[in-house]
């Protein structure tokens, strides 16, 4: 009886618990219709639908953007070399240089006055003192000057710096040939005179002339007492230099009758076509139209007369070899004994053939005869020697350069070989 009791009892229990699990089960299907009433199957939350294909894609398999990684793929870096790393560092610091220079070019050039300061009043007494000059007429004539800081720049970027394959090319050009040519045409009995006079060839009187300011077309266009006081007093490198110079400037205006405040010409003080400096103005200018004055800047007669007579006072030999090309025969020629005075001939051709440097004819010149040794860079690697006699010297003498003397020669012989040429077909 109890048994059948028991039975009875969990029989409902289980009824009970069954009723109620279809009741829960009944209230799901009521809700999901409500939401979904289609009885569409909903997606989970982690997925999306194709707009084509209508198909239900989970995001972890789709190209849905996705925060994570919608970031593009970082790129693996290769490990730099140090010579990579030293290049862009080169690279980098020249931008940065490029972008100084021009942030400074934009900058105003701050010009000052020299009255006042220590320098430009022992300069004025010392004129006062020795040469007589009015200080109240000093005062007033640097009153009207400034200093000019971009002449300082120009005097550190010289050409004559350049190796000898970059300078060649600014003065061995077509235009500075054929100019010269027509210099010549248009000066020939000048030049004759000259010539029969000092000794000096005509085409290294054009050569000159052409190298120094194009036939007077590039006569230079700054304030002499400017550019010499500035040199003086702001460029210690050269100040006495430019400091003698500057007296010799107002000497030399003072006797021939010039205005100091007017005469202009380059950025280290030459004047004329052929850029005569003040102190070589005094001594080696000429009046050689005998008009009763020196005139550099106008006279073509006096510019030719001065350079010849300029190359006669330094040593200039009639019909004597100027430079020639030279041969060399092994590594003797490294142990050659160097000059006492940079660029003055110092062996003889005989002694120059005992380190086996040997001139490339050398049955044209006399073994007596001495030179001096001179290298030319024809690029980075390739050089060129050359042998340079006592005449190649007396150019350097008008500019201290083996660079400038040999453009001259080069030049000269160019101008002479077109001249010749040019007269030869009017002959015929």
């Amino acid at each position: 009886m109890k048994h059948n009791i028991k039975s009875m009892i969990i029989h409902k229990m289980v009824n009970l618990n069954f009723l109620v699990l279809l009741l829960l089960l009944g209230l799901g299907n009521v809700s999901a219709k409500s939401v979904n009433p289609q009885n569409e199957e909903i997606p989970p939350t982690n997925a999306r639908t194709d707009k084509k294909t209508k198909v239900v894609v989970p995001l972890s398999h789709s190209s849905a953007p996705d925060k994570r990684k919608s970031k593009p793929k970082k790129t693996r870096k290769t490990k730099r070399t140090s010579k990579s790393k030293k290049r862009s560092k080169k690279r980098h610091s020249k931008c940065r240089e490029k972008c100084r220079k021009k942030r400074s070019s934009k900058k105003k050039m701050i010009r000052r006055s020299y009255i006042g300061t220590k320098a430009l009043n022992r300069f004025i007494n010392i004129a006062v003192r020795k040469h007589k000059f009015s200080r109240k007429k000093l005062l007033a004539l640097f009153s009207t000057i400034k200093s000019r800081p971009d002449i300082i720049k120009l005097m550190n970027r010289q050409a004559e710096n350049f190796p000898w394959y970059r300078y060649r090319k600014i003065f061995l050009g077509k235009k500075r040939i054929n100019d010269g040519v027509k210099f010549w045409k248009k000066n020939a009995s000048i030049l004759r005179r000259a010539e029969k006079k000092y000794g000096v060839p005509p085409q290294i009187v054009t050569a000159i002339i052409g190298v120094e300011t194009l036939y007077g077309q590039r006569k230079g266009n700054i304030a002499i007492l400017e550019s010499l006081a500035t040199l003086s007093f702001d460029f210690p490198r050269r100040s006495k230099f430019f400091r003698s110079e500057m007296m010799h400037f107002l000497l030399m205006a003072r006797k021939e009758k010039l205005n100091p405040a007017k005469l202009r010409g380059s950025y280290a003080g030459a004047m004329g076509m052929p850029q005569f400096m003040p102190s070589s103005y005094r001594a080696y200018a000429i009046d050689f139209n005998n008009d009763g004055k020196r005139d550099l800047f106008n006279s073509r007669e006096d510019v030719i007369g001065s350079v010849a007579h300029y190359f006669s006072t330094f040593g200039w030999k009639r019909g004597r070899p100027i430079v020639t090309r030279a041969r060399i025969t092994g590594n003797k020629f490294r142990r050659m004994p160097k000059p006492k005075r940079r660029l003055k001939p110092h062996l003889t051709l005989k002694q120059y053939a005992s380190y086996g440097v040997k001139p490339l004819v050398p049955s044209r010149y006399k073994s007596s005869y001495k030179a001096s040794f001179i290298r030319l860079k024809l690029s980075k690697r390739k050089r060129e020697y050359w042998l340079g006699f006592g005449n190649f010297y007396t150019i350097t003498r008008y500019n201290h350069s083996t660079h400038y003397a040999m453009a001259v020669h080069l030049l000269a012989q160019k101008i002479k070989a077109k001249y010749r040429a040019s007269t030869k077909r009017r002959k015929n």
